[in-house]
This record gives C-alpha cells, sequence and structure tokens, in this order.
C-alpha cells in the first residue's frame, strides 16, 4: 500500500521487511521520473539493505517513507519512519566514515521543516537521526532540545545500532501512536510560533539591499495603505481581490510584497500570508540576507542562533513559486493561505505553457490525467486554488 504520493515509497514495515529489495529500489526508480545515476542507486541499495535488517523488531509497528517530500518547502527526506508514537527523520551519507557539522544540520533542518510546516506533525515527537555507513559502534545520546517542542538534537549513529538509538527514543518519549494514512494527509500549515517569529524577523530587519529603492517613502506607504484596505474590505465582505503594483526597476515593489506578507500573518486570528516568486536566485538572495541579518542580530545581543533556526521563520514566508504550485496539483483542498503574492509576475505563463511543461513532465501529477487542463478548480486548476481561500491576491 502506497501511503503517500509525497514519497517515492511507502510501506507498512512489516511489508517493507519482507519484500524483495529489488522489487522497493524498482518503485523508487520509478517513482522517481529521471535517470538513476549509479551513485543514487547504490545509495538506495545500501539504505534498503540496512532498514531491512534493522527496522525488522518494529515490524507491525510503524511505516515507513522513503524520499518523502516536505509540503512546499522543496526538500527530500531520506527516509521517515513513523514507529509508534514517534517520527524517525533518517538521513544517511553512504559511503562516509565521520560525522560532519553540515550532514547534522541537514537532518536537523529537515526535522524541523516537519515540526514546523507539517499540520500533522506540529504536536508529535521527532528524532533526527544521521547514519555514517561506514561507521562502527556509535550511538549517539538521546537528548531535548533547548526549545523542549518534540523535536530531539540530532542523533548520530552506525548502521548495527539503528535498532538501539529507535528503541532508545521510544522509551525516552510518550505520546499516541501514529496513524500513517492520517500523518501522511497531513498539508503544509505552519506553526503559531514560526508565524510569530517570521512577523518579528521581518519588523526587525536591517538588510540595506532590502531597503534601497528609487521609490519615496511617502509613494510606499501609501501603496501599502492601498493594498492593507484592499485585504481588509474582502475579508470583511467574503470576497475575492486581485492587485496589480507595476513600477520601474528599484521602485519597491518587493518591498511592499513583503512588508503585506508579514503585516497579515496572525497566529491568533490564523492569518496566513506567502510571498512568491519563481525567480530562484531571487527568493535565495533574500531569504539568505533575512537570515544573516537575523543571526547578526542575534549575535549582537549576546544570543546564538544557528542559520537553520532562522531560516524557518523565513521560509515561512517567502517560497518558490513553483514549490507552492506542485504542492496543489497533488492536494486538492485549498492553501492556508489568504493573502498571497505573486513577485516577477511579468514571469507568468499562459495555460497553454503550462500545460505543456506540466503534462511532459515526469514527476508532475497532472501528466496523462484525462480532464487536464479542462479540470474544474476542485482537480488541478492551480489559480483557483491559489484564491479560493485567498482575502486578496497581490502580483507584483
Amino acid at each position: 500500500m502506497q501511503y503517500s504520493n509525497r514519497s517515492f515509497y511507502s510501506a507498512s514495515i512489516a511489508q517493507f521487511v519482507s519484500s524483495d529489495p529489488n522489487l522497493v529500489l524498482g518503485v523508487l526508480a520509478k517513482n522517481s521520473g529521471f535517470s538513476i545515476e549509479t551513485t543514487q542507486r547504490d545509495a538506495w541499495r545500501s539504505q534498503i539493505q540496512i532498514l531491512q535488517q534493522e527496522l525488522q523488531t518494529f515490524a507491525g509497528r510503524g511505516t515507513v517513507f522513503f524520499e518523502f517530500i516536505v509540503p512546499r518547502l522543496g526538500k527530500r527526506i531520506d527516509v521517515l519512519a513513523l514507529i509508534d508514537h514517534a517520527i524517525f527523520v533518517i538521513e544517511f551519507k553512504v559511503g562516509e566514515s565521520l560525522f560532519n557539522r553540515a550532514a547534522v544540520d541537514q537532518v536537523w533542518d529537515y526535522a524541523l521543516d516537519l515540526k514546523n510546516f507539517h499540520e500533522t506533525s506540529h504536536h508529535c515527537v521527532i528524532a533526527p537521526i544521521l547514519i555514517a555507513t561506514h561507521t562502527q559502534g556509535i550511538g549517539g545520546q538521546i537528548v531535548t532540545s533547548h526549545h523542549n517542542d518534540g523535536v530531539l538534537f540530532p542523533i548520530n549513529t552506525s548502521p548495527a545500532l539503528l535498532v538501539n538509538t529507535i528503541a532508545d527514543v521510544l522509551s525516552f518519549s510518550s505520546g499516541s501512536n501514529l496513524d500513517a494514512a492520517t500523518w501522511a494527509n497531513g498539508r503544509y500549515r505552519p506553526t503559531p510560533t514560526i508565524i510569530e517569529a517570521a512577523s518579528a524577523l521581518y519588523g526587525n530587519h536591517s538588510v540595506a539591499e532590502l531597503s534601497r529603492n528609487d521609490a519615496g517613502e511617502k509613494n510606499l506607504a501609501q501603496t501599502s495603505v492601498a493594498i492593507a484596505r484592499l485585504i481588509k474590505d474582502s475579508k470583511q465582505h467574503k470576497q475575492k481581490a486581485i492587485c496589480f503594483v507595476t513600477g520601474v526597476p528599484g521602485a519597491g515593489k518587493t518591498l511592499v510584497g513583503l512588508d503585506v506578507a508579514t503585516k497579515h500573518m496572525d497566529a491568533e486570528s490564523d492569518l496566513h500570508s506567502v510571498y512568491l516568486s519563481g525567480n530562484g536566485p531571487l527568493v535565495a538572495i533574500l531569504r539568505e540576507a533575512l537570515v544573516r541579518d537575523e543571526v547578526a542580530r542575534k549575535k549582537a545581543i549576546g544570543q546564538k542562533l544557528r542559520k537553520g533556526e532562522a531560516r524557518k521563520a523565513v521560509e515561512a514566508f517567502i517560497q518558490n513559486v513553483h514549490h507552492f504550485r506542485d504542492a496543489y496539483l497533488s492536494d486538492q483542498r485549498p492553501p492556508v493561505d489568504h493573502v498571497v503574492i505573486f513577485d516577477e509576475a511579468q514571469r507568468a505563463w499562459t495555460m497553454e505553457q503550462t500545460t505543456q511543461s506540466l503534462m511532459a513532465s515526469p514527476n508532475s501529477p497532472t501528466r496523462g490525467h484525462p480532464k487536464f487542463p479542462q479540470a474544474a478548480p476542485s482537480d488541478y486548476d492551480v489559480s483557483g486554488l491559489m484564491t479560493k481561500r485567498a482575502a486578496a491576491s497581490l502580483s507584483l
């Protein structure tokens, strides 16, 4: 049974450990949608071999997911295992004999992504585990993070001690057993904590690159106020609205979009907003600038903050439009966002261009769909999904 279309392979642990490894590998290769390099194939073989051995003890107690995609963030986790009440985020470094810092941060960030953005993971125990396959006799300690939010500190372990590590985490923690189908169906939803952090982070920023523009401060303020009024009216009258903001390069359109996104995020009223762009470098630069600024400000007052932790708050309101689109091609529920800002809107494709691209993509959930692109909004009309729950939508 395939539990989720967000993963390349998923099955109960009992089914997985008793399956032919080549069959598991074949499903992974088929669902990946791309040509498999030898290094990737060998990595999967190693992961399957280790997990089929180490997870036998937990047959009948959980589910395993390979290459799980975190909704809207565009990241793939090597392996997720739901066992009893806990989520195990397992990152493999095949052929490695050391646990390097970058790999530790990587698995930790995956765990935080689930905690902060995956609705059915918000209140779960999450254990990030890093496995360097050429190590022996190493088993890490089980330690809660300083946030005490259910996410453990990353655990370094050797392949042969994975079963012990999982057993130790289950003994250390407690909770209700997870239902795999319900958990896998969880959608993107930022936690109230991450929404508050995002608002505070942007509200306190001092990034010179973002504040450089040729428009007068008065014009920017007037634009933001006009858009805020439109959003308020749309919400009050339960209407949808779309607003286009134009201007020459440097006029401050991006700054207006970021201000609107962060000012219309409220954890208490469940108000969600997102700034989207199809310009990958722009998304990366904006995120990195805000992250560095936040880390520097914390350092100036004597507080230590990992860039990975600061990045979670930024990812709550600055996202890639392609990841947003893909999430709702496979999830027909409307997004949680009430305000959607689409920057670089001149890059938007016509329906014909979008259809050709999505139908040709081996990873697209629309490929071969008999009703695409004439599907109803509840099927695959991305523009409809983007605005169904939106109080206002702003294109810059």
